[in-house]
């Protein structure tokens, strides 16, 4: 394979690498262990009494991890608090398009198979505008550091088209390779590919939850990569890099078996933790308002940790003297505070917020 990292790489070669075993041994090994891992994941977030809780919590987590590995940084606090209304700074509206993004792939994915069309949703998601693959010679990938080109993608639309179709074939292929494996080599393959102008690498995350929900590994997008992949960012990058150069597939598989493997397991740690924090706030909130004893209240104080009057008495067909004496009756016995957001009355269930944040 010739490659020179200024030259676009238009002979990017298609998927599967011609005369290569993607499943050594010590690739079958490490994929039991990510699926095993996995499958422990999906059953203890069924036994959750509210499953919602990871459904809105983890892909909040997952965009604002994704989004700082792209440098685009806003904190956890802020895209809770901002989760309903879309408002907040720069960096906490691209997050919000993150997820948006992720919602949008996983309903697209349960009424047709994942393709180049459905990349192209959730890129235009991600920056609020139709995105079209690129069409503008002339994108280089550098260090940001040196400044040295270290990579230069395909280029021509139909030449990327065309590769993005044969990706396309390679994630629905009908042969005995290992969905996890599957995955690591396709996201590979994307972002090498790098078919639009921004947002490939956040895309091509996006891509990987849907992928393993499709293979039914998962049943929603509760796994969250994102915080494993920063916590070995270069080693992300330098991998990525060594496979286009080197050849080194098994490195990068292993790579992103791992991940899985440790975002599985630390997130099955999260599940076990917001289990203890619910059962410990609804034993307090029973003794502080009679809306402790209501199901669907002590539902919404778990499914975000920023709570509306208007929220609960929604969902629990009260009044807002009602949901509002209930929520105050909270912040009394310390369970929540409030805190005013514009013209809005937020109420904080700071115990949860920070069983999600922590690192597990």
């Amino acid at each position: 394979m010739s490659w020179s990292p200024e030259v676009p790489f238009n002979a990017l070669p298609p998927l599967p690498p011609e005369g290569f075993d993607l499943e050594p041994k010590v690739v079958l090994k490490a994929t039991v262990e990510a699926r095993t891992a996995l499958a422990t994941l999906a059953q203890a977030a069924r036994l959750l009494p509210n499953p919602n809780i990871l459904i809105h919590a983890v892909p909040l987590l997952e965009a604002q991890a994704s989004s700082e590995i792209e440098n685009i940084v806003t904190t956890a606090d802020e895209l809770f608090k901002h989760v309903e209304s879309g408002g907040g700074d720069h960096a906490t509206k691209e997050a919000l398009r993150y997820r948006s993004a992720l919602f949008a792939g996983v309903d697209s994915i349960r009424n047709r198979p994942l393709t180049a069309t459905t990349a192209s949703r959730i890129c235009s998601e991600l920056h609020g505008r139709e995105m079209d693959v690129r069409a503008v010679p002339g994108t280089r990938i550098a260090n940001p550091t040196t400044r040295e080109i270290v990579y230069a993608p395909p280029e021509g639309a139909g030449v990327i088209r065309e590769k993005l179709s044969a990706w396309e074939r390679f994630i629905h292929a009908e042969d005995d390779l290992d969905p996890l494996v599957r995955m690591a080599v396709a996201h590979y393959q994307f972002e090498a590919i790098h078919p639009f102008h921004d947002g490939n690498g956040r895309t091509g995350r996006v891509i990987n939850i849907l992928m393993l929900i499709e293979a039914g590994l998962l049943d929603d997008p509760i796994l969250y990569l994102s915080r494993a992949i920063i916590a070995r960012k270069n080693d992300y990058y330098r991998l990525l890099r060594a496979v286009t150069a080197e050849g080194a597939w098994i490195e990068w598989i292993l790579y992103m078996l791992d991940v899985v493997r440790e975002s599985a397991t630390s997130t099955i740690r999260k599940v076990g933790s917001i289990r203890a924090c619910q059962d410990d706030i609804a034993e307090r909130a029973r003794a502080a308002t009679p809306g402790g004893r209501d199901a669907q209240f002590l539902d919404v104080l778990f499914e975000q940790p920023y709570c509306r009057i208007s929220a609960v008495a929604g969902r629990c067909e009260v009044s807002r003297q009602t949901a509002s004496s209930w929520l105050h009756a909270l912040v009394s016995a310390g369970l929540l505070s409030d805190v005013k957001v514009g013209r809005e009355l937020l109420f904080v269930n700071h115990e949860f917020l920070d069983v999600l944040t922590r690192p597990e």
